[in-house]
């Protein structure tokens, strides 16, 4: 049984190795892409995360507001915010919304995940934001630091807006929630920064 357990991970990583998964790069938004071109929709994030939850690092690049509202899909690793509020709230005029602060110690973080779970910077490591866009500038500062196998969730956890009709606007298109995938508003202690 354990062998068979072996090989099943081994053809599930190898797959995650040979293809492009959740959608041919160049159908990925232009916001939304990557330099390593790695990406996952939330259905196969959560296949591999079950398959082989000890040779992948998953990870919520969200704000530590986010997960604390709208909750944080299962089977995640950590909460590993790539950026945060200003702590006095500033506001940003050009995105007309409270201003965010790119995190200072996200690199050494996700170094300090990893080596709990005695995995390397070439480990796969899967980055989710609420849409996909975050995950995406997160996946390339990863790769800028030298990691070499990280995916984004294109999708995240809340999903695309929709364009039209009753719903335009809201997050009702895809991603994690949408595709009825498991999460929760309960957070587990062991998986929050609880420093700055």
């Amino acid at each position: 049984m354990k062998r068979i357990y072996s090989l099943m991970t081994a053809l599930a990583f190898s797959l995650l190795a040979t293809s492009s998964l959740a959608a041919n790069p160049t159908d990925v938004p232009k916001n939304k892409q990557t330099t390593l071109g790695l990406y996952l929709s939330p259905t196969e994030t959560w296949d591999i995360v079950q398959k082989a939850p000890e040779k992948v690092l998953f990870i919520d690049v969200r704000t530590r507001a986010e997960a604390s509202y709208v909750g944080m899909a299962d089977g995640v690793d950590g909460l590993v915010p790539f950026v945060d509020h200003d702590p006095f709230w500033a506001w940003d005029s050009k995105r007309n919304a409270y201003k965010l602060e790119p995190e200072q110690n996200f690199i050494s973080e996700i170094n300090r995940r990893l080596a709990g779970k005695n995995l390397n910077k070439d480990a796969t490591i899967i980055v989710m934001c609420r849409s996909g866009t975050r995950s995406a500038v997160a996946a390339d500062r990863l790769a800028e630091a030298g990691f070499t196998n990280v995916y984004s969730v294109v999708e995240g956890f809340e999903g695309d807006t929709s364009k039209s009709g009753p719903d335009k606007g809201k997050r009702t298109v895809n991603g994690w929630k949408n595709d009825g995938l498991p999460w929760s508003y309960t957070l587990v202690k062991d998986k929050m920064p609880l420093e700055n």
